[in-house]
């Protein structure tokens, strides 16, 4: 008897299984998944019956992955991504969508084959790179703050790529400027509508939800959900809606909350997009897009890069920060297949199309990995050959060191902001010492930012969260949380964040100052023992004037 649940149960066990085995070779997970895909899908044993299931939960994912994208991308990061970033991102998506296009006809593709293939083959995949580049704990170096500045770009380029080929959604008969009139009609009153939004409605209606973990998180989801259905029954496609709802939200102080809270959720539901591509893919397609797949492939993996080394070497970097970046770029994303599968909703393109971009995904993605693993191998063994890379003095690379060393970090980072938690983080600002605070209580995080404090919203005790504070540099972090269980989570937290600096917990009793100990935890603070001690001895003096106690 068919039952959907059942067969999805045992998806999820199949995905867990394969997604264990790529993890062991060192592989992004989602090449299994897509693997799992086609051996379950019709072209391998099929299993698969449940392909409206799939499919919704796939549509979600995809939503909620837009609405991430958008939600990172803050108003103030675009106005500082910096010329070098805005370069190299435009400059290697030119490069690509030119010359892969050219290749592409000339491997006998039709021209809109050629056209959507050719933008998908600019798209590096944002996650992979951030969570290798984290991995590395090179998110922060020279290299890693470049490449993540052009991976905005990419992204930002990619939602205008869907909304450009969206508006073409039954405008066969029409003329460029009848299409290009349309577009700007609907990008303009999508830009109104947001800005009355984010002015004026979304900063209150944030403010309301943050007050619960729970509800934050289902208010994100149904406003990402929701401006997805909107944005296709406005004529653009449920992806650049997804991606308005999540921009929508980008400049509020909760941002990186709803982005850590709902990071398990999108690697979730992507699972199943991953499967129903799969399972949707044939090898009989498969088959006929092998050469093709290698030429791009290696087009992919070579030209990608060195159009970013030439162009960092061009602007005055060294050539291994040039190296370095250009790898980041050597594969393309799961926004490439969420592209041509749009396309082949559109009614633009056909299966090959995607058949041909999940195949270059595949190899770019898994050899890309290894390159960025092992860069500075890789780096060392071609360095004599990267001369032609570098300018004879690197000048705004030297202008960038200079500059990074007037730049102050905090000193400590304070989780949790109570009354303890405030005062120990006033007293120490007034002492010089610079602090960054934490909190979960929106009403707090704004009183206190008002008074000068530099603060963050988020849950303390989620990892996904504790990857957008600046730890590296910082050498102190202190807990004033309440109770002894998310004392507990926020020590294992730092410890997988391999936090290097020291850390200090508050205990509010002795048998949480000595589970805080058996926790493994290196400094607890007892401030009701110490508080006792020090009005003790100053009472005792005041009794006795002269004497102190022993």
């Amino acid at each position: 008897m068919y039952e959907p649940f059942s067969e999805l149960a045992l998806l999820l066990m199949i995905a867990a299984l394969a997604g264990a085995l790529a993890v062991r070779l060192r592989q992004p997970v989602l090449i299994a998944y897509i693997v799992v895909g086609i051996l379950v899908g019709p072209a391998g044993v099929g299993l698969v019956k449940a392909y409206d299931q799939i499919g919704l939960l796939a549509q979600i994912g995809v939503a909620v992955l837009l609405f991430l994208v958008g939600l990172k991308l803050d108003l103030q990061h675009v106005r500082h991504i910096g010329p070098v970033a805005l370069a190299t991102g435009l400059g290697q998506l030119g490069f690509t969508i030119l010359f892969g296009c050219l290749l592409l006809l000339v491997l006998g593709k039709a021209v809109m084959d050629a056209l959507y293939v050719a933008v998908a083959l600019t798209f590096s995949s944002t996650i992979i790179i951030i969570k290798l580049l984290s991995d590395k704990r090179e998110l922060d170096s020279l290299h890693g703050r470049i490449a993540v500045g052009f991976l905005i770009v990419q992204d930002i380029a990619v939602v205008l790529a869907m909304m450009a080929m969206s508006t073409l959604r039954g405008a066969a008969e029409a003329t460029p400027w009848e299409v290009a009139g349309s577009l700007l009609l609907r990008v303009s009153a999508a830009a109104l509508l947001m800005f009355v939004l984010m002015r004026y409605v979304l900063p209150g209606v944030a403010g309301v939800m943050a007050r619960s973990r729970e509800l934050l998180l289902v208010f994100a989801i149904a406003w990402g959900t929701g401006l997805a259905a909107v944005g296709e029954w406005a004529g653009f496609s449920k992806e650049a809606g997804a991606f308005l709802a999540g921009f929508s939200l980008a400049s509020t102080s909760y941002r990186e909350a709803i982005g850590a809270r709902l990071a398990g959720i999108r690697d979730f539901l992507l699972l199943f997009f991953f499967i129903d591509l799969g399972v949707r893919l044939e090898f009989s397609t498969l088959s006929g897009e092998l050469w093709s797949a290698a030429v791009l492939s290696g087009f992919v993996l070579i030209g990608n890069p060195l159009i970013v080394m030439a162009i960092m070497g061009y602007m005055g970097y060294r050539k291994r920060t040039g190296f370095l970046a250009g790898l980041t770029v050597a594969q393309i994303s799961e926004f490439s297949i969420v592209f041509v599968a749009m396309g082949i909703s559109l009614g633009h393109v056909g299966v090959e199309a995607l058949g041909l971009t999940t195949l270059v995904g595949v190899v770019t993605i898994a050899l890309s990995t290894y390159m960025i693993l092992y860069s500075q191998h890789l780096y060392e063994r071609l360095a004599p050959w990267l001369r032609a890379f570098e300018r004879r003095r690197p000048y705004r690379e030297l202008a960038v060191e200079r500059q990074a060393h007037g730049i102050k970090a905090p000193e400590v980072v304070v989780f949790g902001l109570g009354r303890y938690g405030e005062r120990l983080a006033r007293r120490l600002k007034e002492a010089g010492v610079t602090v960054l605070g934490v909190d979960f209580d929106p009403e707090v995080v704004r009183h206190l930012r008002r008074q000068g404090l530099m603060l963050r919203f988020g849950d303390s005790q989620d990892p996904d969260f504790l990857e957008s504070l600046p730890l590296e540099a910082v050498p102190w972090a202190v807990s004033t949380l309440p109770d002894l269980a998310s004392n507990r989570a926020l020590l294992h937290a730092l410890r997988a964040r391999r936090f290097g600096g020291e850390i200090v917990i508050v205990a509010r009793d002795e048998a949480q100052h000595s589970s805080l100990k058996r926790a493994g935890a290196p400094t607890v603070l007892y401030p009701f023992r110490d508080a006792l001690d020090f009005t003790a001895e100053h009472l005792a003096t005041l009794i006795r004037p002269g004497e102190a106690l022993s």
